[in-house]
């Protein structure tokens, strides 16, 4: 299937119309962004109001833009919210059209992962569709882009595992690609020009990904049923962390997330957002609409599109094809980064990939919500250095306030000097306002919670359910702050034109040694102590206000080694808080891919590539599963190859030359049967 890349400024030409939102959507649409308008230039007016009781100075009104523009921020995320309340949103439609479901791959692109976790919740997936007799329109496809020679073994073992497991409900394929080239989009984007032809539908997950059989057929079902529907985003729910920082997300997640969904779902209509994965992409849409050009210039704002669903996605929409969240299905599931240095290292590529999205917001022929998505995920980001900024400026003014003496005989002859004045109870009235629109979605999501027999099912779980709420605002707000400067350094890295590369994330462990908790939040602290000893001699009422702010940086190394403790994350959970749905009555589709994990892993146990050499079968089975891979290319050669199959001609034994081999002739070592039979034929030493 062909999949031109498509042009980001020139003119587009639509081969499907763009069909009108509903009334509901235009409404939702009005209320959401229309609110946030009113809600910040009444806040902007009051502020304004509390800084010219006097002459205003630069830096009230520094303070006043700052302020005007992170309260915008927080008022969207309010009136979202509002209007998942008030308005329908991503329901299935009540009348549905006759549809004939074709062929769907689910596809999962693996990049370095744990082959058991993998292919586990496959096999679980799998028999899951089997349970309700819905296997034959489908065909598991697992995308390997993995570069480690220590898990490529584990990971062809395991799919040979998983095919034989599957075999009677359905087909699985196996692809690894020698070049990674432009990472998870290029790795899809090979899948789609490769066989896509052969899909009607593509379900992409994600390695950490899990979906329910039911949920899985309402989506197939819902594409049949509107032939103009080319992507539908389901809203993962966070499971399996064992951590304080994986539990807060869960609990955060579960409670507030169908809240945000409601309220994303209700305003985007057909104009909605893609994630990456847990969502149905109709192939031949995404083949026509969605190959993806290199931005100009270097990393880290050229190059490879890193954050590609959201390009993606607005690329379906300037084509003419609808895109929506359904907010209403459940059994979709994902997991958490396991810390908050996990969740950093995420962040990083995310911030990148978000801020290369300025070099997408002009695209000709893109919806005003496409644009939307694409300026949100840049504030995501942009709002942590404003908010920095805006503290700075505070102290500034409690600094300009105690220690500069007023000028009082200025060229102007005025009777009074300059000086920074505030109508302290408007200010405080900002304060108390600012704090209510953070807490609103939180507040209509325990609201939710505590209506829902999900979480109300026994004696004392509205105490727990509450308390649980009370802990995670707490202990979220004692992270907020070090997030914020987190990603603070991470815009300021990617402004100095440093590169994200594509790093490993971590899925299981997440214990943070606190050495490497110190080395890390070293300076945050040294942050933290530095201003608290700046402005308590100035203004104590000062300190006070910005107490949560300065706890949460003095304090950045011990609450960051907490965040990936088991430990403290069990001890929460045995008192009860914390807990969702999930955790009180576990999923069986939750316990089968568990099950499946451990029984892979024990299968696995012991594969390596010195167990390859010594177990013809076995090495057989990875080579019939890796294929023909290094292609040489005339006036291209391969660097790594030429080195490995020069360092096996030199070597005297197995052990020798596996020495000698590094990490990436390793891995053609394993791609390459020919030269992994010279290496067989060597003295074992």
């Amino acid at each position: 299937m062909e999949m031109p890349t498509q042009a980001l400024y020139k003119p587009v030409e639509r081969k499907r119309a763009l069909q009108p939102g509903s009334l509901e959507t235009t409404l939702a649409r009005v209320f959401v962004f229309g609110g946030a308008a009113a809600l910040t230039v009444f806040s902007t007016d009051q502020m304004i109001q509390a800084v010219t009781v006097g002459d205003i100075t630069v830096l009230q009104a520094i303070l006043v833009g700052m302020f005007s523009v992170t309260f915008a921020w927080i008022a969207l995320s309010t009136t979202s919210a509002l209007a998942g309340l008030i308005f329908p949103s991503g329901r299935e439609p009540s009348e549905k059209k006759p549809g004939k479901a074709g062929l769907c791959a689910l596809v999962m692109p693996v990049y370095n992962e744990s082959p058991a976790s993998t292919t586990g919740s496959l096999i679980a997936i799998a028999e899951d569709l089997a349970r309700i007799g819905e296997t034959a329109g489908f065909e598991i496809f697992i995308l390997s882009d993995t570069t480690d020679p220590e898990i490529w073994p584990l990971e062809t073992a395991a799919v040979t595992r998983l095919k034989q497991r599957v075999a009677e409900h359905l087909p699985v394929w196996y692809r690894h690609r020698h070049r990674n080239t432009d990472r998870k989009s290029g790795n899809v984007q090979d899948f789609v020009t490769t066989w896509g032809a052969r899909y009607e539908t593509m379900l992409v997950l994600d390695a950490d990904s899990l979906m329910t059989a039911e949920t899985i057929c309402a989506m197939r079902d819902r594409m049949a049923a509107d032939d103009s529907l080319g992507l539908l985003q389901t809203v993962p729910t966070l499971i399996g962390g064992t951590s304080l920082f994986a539990r807060l997300q869960q609990f955060a997640g579960r409670v507030y997330g169908p809240v945000v969904s409601r309220g994303l779902a209700a305003w985007q209509g057909d104009d909605g957002n893609y994630w990456g994965h847990n969502a149905i992409i109709r192939t031949k849409a995404f083949a026509e609409s969605c190959g993806l050009p290199r931005l100009p210039g270097p990393p880290p704002f050229g190059g490879t599109i890193l954050s590609h669903d959201f390009v993606e996605a607005g690329f379906l929409r300037r084509a003419g094809w609808k895109v929506r969240l359904a907010s209403d299905l459940e059994g979709s599931w994902e997991e958490s980064p396991p810390s908050l240095l996990d969740s950093a290292a995420r962040d990083r590529r995310w911030a990148q990939g978000n801020l290369q999205h300025l070099g997408v917001l002009g695209a000709r022929g893109l919806t005003w919500p496409s644009r939307a998505h694409f300026a949100m995920g840049v504030m995501s980001y942009l709002s942590s250095p404003l908010w920095f900024a805006l503290i700075l400026v505070g102290i500034g003014l409690t600094v300009q306030a105690d220690l500069f003496r007023p000028k009082y005989f200025t060229e102007a002859f005025q009777l009074f000097p300059t000086w920074p004045r505030f109508d302290s109870e408007r200010m405080i009235w900002l304060f108390v306002g600012t704090i209510t629109a953070l807490l609103i979605p939180k507040i209509i999501g325990l609201f939710r919670a505590l209506l829902s027999s999900d979480y109300i099912r026994r004696p004392g779980d509205v105490r727990r359910l509450i308390a649980g709420w009370i802990s995670e605002v707490f202990v979220s707000a004692l992270f907020a702050p070090i997030m914020m400067l987190i990603q603070s350094r991470h815009v300021w890295d990617i402004l100095l034109g440093r590169d994200a590369g594509w790093n490993l994330q971590r899925r299981d462990d997440g214990s943070v040694p606190l050495g490497e908790a110190f080395g890390r939040h070293f300076g945050h602290t040294v942050l933290g102590v530095i201003l608290v000893a700046a402005v308590l001699p100035l203004s104590v009422p000062v300190l006070a206000w910005l107490s949560p702010v300065l706890v949460g940086w003095v304090m950045s190394i011990p609450l960051s080694w907490a965040s990936g403790s088991s430990a403290i994350g069990m001890a929460f959970a045995n008192l009860g808080l914390l807990d969702t749905p999930e955790e009180i009555e576990v999923p069986e589709l939750v316990t089968a891919a568990v099950r499946e994990r451990l029984d892979v892993e024990q299968h696995l146990a012991g594969v390596s590539i010195e167990r390859l050499l010594n177990d013809e079968d076995r090495a057989d089975r990875h080579f019939l599963m890796a294929g023909a891979h290094w292609v040489q290319t005339r006036g291209q050669p391969d660097v790594e190859y030429l080195t490995m199959t020069t360092k096996l001609a030199d070597a005297s034994s197995r052990t020798e030359a596996l020495g000698w081999l590094g990490r990436a002739e390793r891995m053609r070592l394993l791609g390459d049967r020919a030269a992994f039979q010279k290496l067989v034929a060597l003295p074992v030493s």
